[in-house]
């Protein structure tokens, strides 16, 4: 799980925050930018062709690796594939090749998500679960940091002593990436198939449509009642204020003069050291003070540390600022993440968890992830000041719904 972990978190920085670097220095407008991170909606819809994943035979690869690494090494090639396509494309010849690569990448990344949370599930009895998600969740944050900071060092080795825009030395780095995906490879090949759970076969697409989405999200209604909209409008909005700056992180560097080196050495030290401790505080916190408590001040934090890069853009470049300011965002991001998970675990229904899991996850990308499409227009019009006040300002919303969530939960319910 810990190497499988990895491939699942290395194509995810590579088509948002790292693509977004490169792009932005290769001198893309960031209103494309900002468009081109709609491809990662494919994670929010991920919902739709997880049933096809969970039942769906696949020519030869089931017969000879079985039902659930016939799709997970049918996915990593798919990764594989668009990662190299991805490093090969250059955007200032054409942007288009590596729109769809990128669009690609994420289709395939998300549907390796859906196997290996099937594959996860399926390996190990309910009571070693807790071991296996802790070794998922370390791997894929140590393929995010490779992803992350790792490319950015890869790029700038590559580049020497250059200066500007260099697709030569970004291609050597994308194609070490997609060399990498080989570690989740080699882990499927030499990995036992989970012995296989008998299918109840569906009766039709309605059928199929009404078990796999309809009856969790009807269970969610009958459990909460009127609170139900109440709750997934939270889910909904709960992390706008960091997707939605987030898009425009990267580029903002960029803009700012800091170099490929700078920025791998900030976010890959500092920014994950804060986010791990963010999570552990965040988990301490709320097991003392209750999900709530910790859920509303990390709404408030993620949206106050949003005014810090206001500050920021005002403050010029400076690595002792940059260095505390991503601190900061990335602790109060790593709480807010711990908190929303446990609150998320903690709505779902243990005869539908998995699905109403990924329909709650999906759910909270959506929205969050349709308005960062539009961050780079807005950056154009108002400059960077502006949009990360305004990101901050999204959050206001989100502290009123978790008010209200926290007061509806601790009414005894009538019936």
């Amino acid at each position: 799980m810990l190497a499988l972990g990895f491939s699942a978190g290395l194509p995810l920085l590579l088509v948002f925050g790292t693509l977004s670097f490169r792009l932005r220095e290769a001198g893309i407008e960031r209103a494309t930018i900002g468009y081109l991170s709609w491809v990662g909606l494919a994670y929010g819809f991920k919902w739709a062709w997880a049933p096809l994943v969970d039942r769906l035979p696949l020519p030869w690869l089931t017969r000879r690796l079985g039902r659930r690494r016939g799709w997970l090494l049918l996915a990593q090639l798919g990764v594989i594939s668009a990662l190299v396509g991805m490093a090969l494309a250059n955007p200032r010849d054409s942007l288009t090749p590596l729109a769809w690569c990128a669009l690609a990448a994420a289709f395939a990344s998300a549907t390796q998500d859906i196997a290996l949370d099937a594959y996860r599930i399926e390996s190990a009895p309910t009571r070693l679960q807790p071991a296996l998600a802790a070794s998922y969740q370390t791997g894929y944050r140590l393929a995010m940091l490779w992803a992350g900071a790792g490319v950015l060092w890869l790029a700038a080795r590559a580049q020497g002593a250059a200066t500007g825009y260099d697709n030569a030395a970004w291609t050597a780095a994308y194609l070490v990436m997609a060399a990498s995906m080989a570690v989740g490879v080699v882990t499927v090949l030499l990995s036992p198939e989970p012995q296989p759970r008998p299918l109840t076969p569906a009766r039709g697409a309605w059928e199929w449509v009404r078990g796999a989405i309809i009856e969790p999200l009807a269970d969610f209604v009958r459990r909460h009642h009127w609170q139900a909209a109440l709750i997934l409008a939270l889910i909904a909005v709960y992390r706008i204020s960091d997707v939605v700056m987030g898009i425009m992180a990267n580029p903002f560097y960029v803009d700012m003069g800091y170099t490929k080196d700078e920025v791998a050495a900030i976010t890959g030290l500092y920014g994950v050291a804060m986010t791990l401790a963010g999570a552990f505080v965040g988990g301490a916190l709320a097991l003392r003070f209750g999900v709530m408590r910790i859920l509303m001040l990390g709404a408030l934090l993620s949206a106050l540390t949003n005014l810090l890069f206001a500050w920021l853009a005002g403050h010029g470049h400076s690595l002792p600022a940059l260095i505390a300011v991503v601190s900061a965002d990335n602790l109060a991001s790593g709480m807010a993440s711990a908190a929303f998970i446990g609150y998320l675990s903690g709505l779902t229904n243990v005869s539908y968890s998995a699905t109403q899991y990924a329909l709650f996850s999906s759910l909270m990308l959506m929205l969050p992830k349709f308005l960062a499409g539009f961050s780079g227009k807005f950056v154009d019009a108002f400059g960077y000041a502006n949009f990360f006040t305004a990101t901050a300002l999204l959050g206001l919303p989100v502290l009123l719904l978790v008010a209200l969530a926290a007061r509806a939960k601790s009414r005894p319910r009538s019936s």
